[in-house]
């Protein structure tokens, strides 16, 4: 049961325990939804839509082809695409078969994609053809024996998928060579898989249905084995959470995030499904006027993004000129929103954006501001029902108001654990508690604020420095786009702070942001070095790599 002062401030109508139970599987709230909006259209890209009971028809042709293709339940499958037509119908399909989902970003590399499939045994992969050439490289190391490709336009018709192909594909030289000599199309999949039935099999709520692996920023990543409990608590919290803020009558949901991420895997696939949304899938959410233009296109009512992307819409002169009166929400995670970025996007929007926090580990939910207007910006919120967070510090204690320690959290949608890796597992669960290896504080009335990861935190002279501080402040500077603070080493301190920026205007200068700087920071903060990019390396969903700027700084 959670408890904790959060719950006195809860919005009204939200419960304080939701019931994990109520489903037996995620399968099960699958089927219900497609079936109860079967009408309605579920999912669409570059304009073309699906009803739910398409999405219904196909995965289910998708899923006989997989098991009579020889697939059994509990193998696994990869999913490999940016966001197309074909996840969705790829997804419910290898659920509806009994598989394993093994998420997989489309941008791995080759050694990436290797450790993947051969750290969780991978049978079968549906794959973009973009990314295809990656796989010839490595296929033959692993045992996958089921290739299924799919090209960007596929489901798009004969006329516009075509014409797509033809960019992606002559254009824009997207498709490098490949050969994958037993592979067979999507479409092939999904015709020949209505010759037969699909075959029935045990699903209980424990099962392993997701190894959604790790990013990777912090060292060798790992599968989380989340399970039908997992993955349907953390459904109905996100439903609990989002109140009466969605009246399930033709809501449009934008999905810039790519759906093998879990933050849009479940909060705009599922959670946005359990209303009977229909999710606009950006395949390329880096094309920032493409994306506007969606916005233009749909009556957009909810989009999920990263600090990156806001701060890139919010930079963006046709974005201002919209109208956003339809707008019931915006919600930010995957890093800390900073809070010039949120306070511009208020301006603009007029809706304030609300930020939530959450790990792989966790499905990911862990905890969001509220959706009744009193979301905080600079807060992570408060944590959602059935969810316990406290505040551990590093001399074994629980912290108190104010206090600063590691976020530790336990509720249904805590993973089982990492796949066959139980030392790894005893490390980041202690007894029920998830570790999460991020600094952060509560406040008197139970919200709570991120500081920083433990793994990026700098040790200027004795003195804990949180990169994300100095972030935030480099923010507010008028010339700024984006930074990023890192700790080098110093002969004096230890470490110093080395600032990397990308200028929105050519007149700033080393010297002009550090006295900017000091005039914000105390001294052991301000950046001893400053460096100009033209970009910052990043993750696929738009997280600044500071691993990656750190590692060009080591000695020897």
């Amino acid at each position: 049961m959670a408890k904790g002062p959060w719950l006195e401030n809860y919005p009204a109508g939200v419960p304080v325990n939701i019931d994990a139970d109520s489903y037996s599987n995620l399968l099960e709230f699958v089927r219900e939804q497609l079936k109860k909006y079967a009408n309605k259209p579920a999912f669409e890209c570059f304009g073309k839509r699906l009803t739910y009971k398409q999405v219904d028809q196909l995965s289910d042709q998708f899923a006989a082809y997989l098991q009579y293709r020889g697939l059994r339940p509990n193998d696994k499958i990869a999913l490999m695409m940016p966001n197309l037509l074909q996840y969705p119908i790829a997804l419910f399909g290898a659920m509806k078969a009994g598989l394993v989902i093994v998420n997989t970003n489309p941008l791995y590399t080759s050694r990436e994609m290797l450790h993947q499939f051969t750290d969780s045994d991978v049978k079968g992969i549906i794959i973009a053809e973009n990314f295809a050439h990656n796989l010839e490289k490595i296929i033959k190391d692993t045992n996958l024996n089921l290739v299924i490709t799919t090209s960007i336009g596929e489901l798009l018709g004969a006329v516009k998928g075509t014409l797509i192909n033809f960019a992606v594909r002559t254009i824009k030289k997207g498709v490098p060579k490949f050969s994958l000599p037993n592979s067979v199309s999507f479409k092939k999949a999904l015709n020949e898989g209505k010759k037969y039935e699909i075959e029935s099999f045990d699903n209980p709520s424990h099962r392993v249905i997701v190894h959604q692996y790790t990013g990777g920023t912090t060292g060798v990543s790992k599968g989380a084995m989340l399970t039908n409990k997992n993955l349907v608590a953390n459904m109905l919290q996100m439903r609990a959470w989002f109140g009466d803020k969605f009246s399930g009558e033709g809501e449009v949901a934008l999905c810039p995030l790519p759906l093998y991420h879990i933050f849009a895997f479940s909060v705009n696939l599922l959670a946005m499904m359990s209303f009977g949304a229909m999710s606009v899938l950006v395949t390329n959410p880096r094309d920032i006027d493409g994306l506007v233009k969606e916005f233009k296109k749909n009556t957009v009512n909810a989009v999920t993004g990263v600090n990156t992307l806001f701060n890139a819409l919010n930079m963006n002169e046709d974005f201002r000129k919209l109208d956003f009166s339809q707008m019931k929400a915006a919600m930010g995670g995957g890093t800390a929103i900073q809070k010039p970025v949120a306070e511009a996007w208020e301006k603009i929007t007029g809706l304030r954006l609300v930020e939530g926090y959450g790990m792989t580990e966790a499905s990911p939910v862990i905890s969001a501001n509220p959706f009744d207007g009193n979301a905080r910006i600079g807060s992570i919120g408060m944590p959602i029902p059935s969810t316990d967070v406290r505040i551990k510090k590093e001399d074994g204690g629980i912290a108190g108001v104010g206090e600063v320690g590691e976020i530790q959290c336990k509720g249904p949608q805590v993973m089982k654990g990492y796949y066959n890796r139980p030392e790894e597992t005893a490390k980041t669960i202690v007894d029920g508690w998830l570790c999460t290896g991020d600094i952060g504080l509560m406040e008197e009335d139970g919200y709570f604020r991120i500081v920083d990861r433990k793994k990026d935190m700098i040790l200027v002279s004795g003195f804990n420095v949180y990169p994300n501080e100095i972030e935030d402040v480099v923010a507010g500077h008028p010339k700024v786009t984006e930074s990023a603070a890192v700790g080098i080493p110093d002969e004096k301190s230890g470490e110093c702070v080395k600032l990397y920026v990308v200028k929105s205007d050519d007149s700033l200068t080393q010297e002009e942001l550090i006295a900017y700087c000091r005039e914000n920071l105390t001294g052991y903060k301000i950046p001893r070095k400053v460096e100009f990019r033209e970009e910052l390396p990043k993750t696929n969903v738009g997280k600044i790599l500071r691993r990656v700027l750190r590692d060009e700084n080591k000695v020897g």
